[in-house]
């Protein structure tokens, strides 16, 4: 039987909040830095988006069903493609149209939700759901959660809502021996299969590709060093054009890498669904503490942890219940921008960069007048 490699990429950019002080609050409650939103999108859109996309759409015009690609779009991203770089979004609708392409379900605002509310998880879930529907005319029936977030309970969650497929890291802490390259099922409900990310291949293009001169050649090399059942690709899609230039040969990596994969080894192009059919179940995959795909540790202290994490996601998930009556689609909006990830990765103390206490004051500030909103 040939062996399966799936590519997942995500697409996500989060909103750049303006500089927000205590004075604003009650007076001003437009939270944005339009012109960084508008320049990172545009940006995005003309260095990876708009090539990525021609360059997978000549792979399938030349090879058809022989290359298929998995993607998750957060709602957050379709929202700036919409404002700022609808050429972008045509592009990828015209890349889903041609049935090579997977769209994969997640949380609307790429929000690490599910450790914390499960009700708006589920909200977050659906609204996601439906924006895929509407943009795209598609039902997502593979579920990635952001950052590859899972634990066992996360995990029964996502099978109540009627998934019987996730995508998650394959960390070495939980799988010990094992190998991620099989197909895996959720400990608590078994009817939930798990594909995991094989991390050596994906940070070999995400984060080591200059450092590690990967070559199409080198990469199928490795490759073919895997002799189990499915190799899984998480790459972000920022990775090709814009956190790797095309002058590093990223692009034209990505180029000839169908060539280098069908013609020299016994993998072949599979969308991730497809594997609920084809692969059996290895055994159970038990993860009772959650884990990510981010960090050295892929553990959760990227957003959660410190006592600036702590407090901002309590102050903002305190708003959840009130939410549940709210139908202003500008609250609805910040509600959800104000959950993304980005945010609480801004304040973690563990990487020098922007102050995180800054960020902190500036986040807080925003949440009190954004709570005062709903109050109202």
């Amino acid at each position: 039987m040939s062996k399966s490699i799936c590519f997942y990429f995500q697409v996500h950019q989060p909103y750049n909040l303006r500089t927000y002080r205590f004075f604003d609050v009650g007076k001003r409650h437009f939270y944005y830095d339009e012109y960084r939103n508008r320049t990172a999108m545009r940006r995005c859109a003309d260095r990876c988006y708009l090539p990525m996309n021609e360059i997978l759409m000549e792979q399938i015009k030349r090879y058809g069903d022989k290359v298929k690609f998995a993607f998750y779009f957060s709602g957050i991203a379709i929202e700036q493609m919409q404002q700022y770089a609808p050429d972008a979004l045509e592009s990828f609708k015209e890349l889903v149209k041609t049935g090579n392409v997977e769209v994969l379900a997640g949380t609307y605002a790429h929000s690490t939700v599910s450790l914390h509310n499960k009700e708006a998880f589920k909200k977050q879930v659906t609204e996601h759901k439906k924006l895929m529907k509407e943009i795209f005319g598609v039902t997502p029936k593979t579920f990635v959660n952001t950052e590859l977030i899972y634990s066992n309970e996360i995990g029964a969650d996502v099978a109540e809502m009627g998934f019987n497929l996730m995508a998650t890291e394959g960390a070495k802490h939980v799988l010990g021996w094992k190998s991620p390259n099989y197909l895996y099922a959720n400990s608590i409900n078994p009817k939930l299969r798990l594909l995991l990310r094989n991390y050596k291949l994906s940070d070999a293009i995400s984060l080591n590709f200059v450092n590690n001169s990967l070559t199409t050649e080198s990469f199928v090399e490795h490759l073919n060093e895997c002799n189990e059942e499915v190799v899984n690709i998480f790459a972000n899609y920022e990775t090709f054009g814009e956190d790797y230039d095309a002058s590093t040969g990223i692009m034209d990596f990505m180029k000839y890498l169908p060539d280098a994969i069908l013609n020299n080894s016994d993998f072949e192009y599979a969308k991730p669904i497809e594997m609920l059919d084809k692969l059996q179940t290895m055994s159970m995959f038990d993860a009772p503490i959650p884990l990510s795909s981010m960090g050295e540790e892929r553990d959760l202290s990227l957003w959660m942890g410190n006592d600036l994490q702590d407090d901002a996601i309590q102050t903002l998930y305190s708003c959840a219940s009130k939410m549940k009556r709210v139908k202003d689609e500008d609250v609805i909006r910040d509600w959800n921008a104000l959950q993304d990830a980005n945010n609480f990765y801004h304040l973690c103390t563990k990487y020098s960069g922007s102050s995180p206490y800054d960020y902190y004051i500036n986040f807080m500030n925003i949440l009190t007048d954004f709570k005062e909103r709903i109050n109202g």
